[in-house]
């Protein structure tokens, strides 16, 4: 039984001033023309609640931005602790590596006990990432992670 344990975030509200969306060139089909699609509203994440730990957010690409998505967690839960993140935090590539840094300092501040950036991070997001949160960070291609006792 889960308990009310996991939820799914739904639309992720954009609540950060750094985490501002994609790029110009991402197209949404309206179903007369193309138009720019900043926000990708279908975007959404897992998160578990694990009692005595905090939240596991699993993401997808994170296109609302990881904190967005963090933030949006912490309010449907009610709980402020996370304990993990695991996903991608869509911060590779031009457009997204100016928010590398504000990111960083959120989720260091977060002090999440496990960091395991997926496929859309990029390596100056990952590289970024490991050095504040050494202890927290592992690469996520191929790995298994415990989250509960063994």
């Amino acid at each position: 039984m889960l308990d009310s344990a996991v939820v799914i975030t739904g639309e992720v509200d954009r609540t950060t001033d750094f985490e501002h969306g994609m790029p110009r060139a991402h197209q949404a089909w309206t179903g007369t023309q193309w138009r720019y699609d900043p926000l990708v509203i279908d975007d959404q994440a897992v998160v578990i609640h694990l009692r005595g730990r905090g939240l596991v957010v699993l993401t997808g690409c994170g296109h609302a931005g990881v904190i967005n998505i963090l933030r949006c967690a912490q309010r449907l839960t009610a709980v402020d602790r996370v304990h993990a993140l695991v996903g991608g935090l869509h911060l590779s590539g031009p457009a997204f590596e100016p928010v590398i840094a504000r990111t960083v300092t959120a989720l260091t501040d977060l002090t999440p006990e496990l960091l395991a950036p997926g496929h859309c991070t990029g390596w100056r997001a990952q590289h970024t990432l490991a050095a504040p949160l050494p202890g927290a960070w592992v690469p996520s291609s191929g790995t298994t992670h415990h989250l509960v006792g063994t």
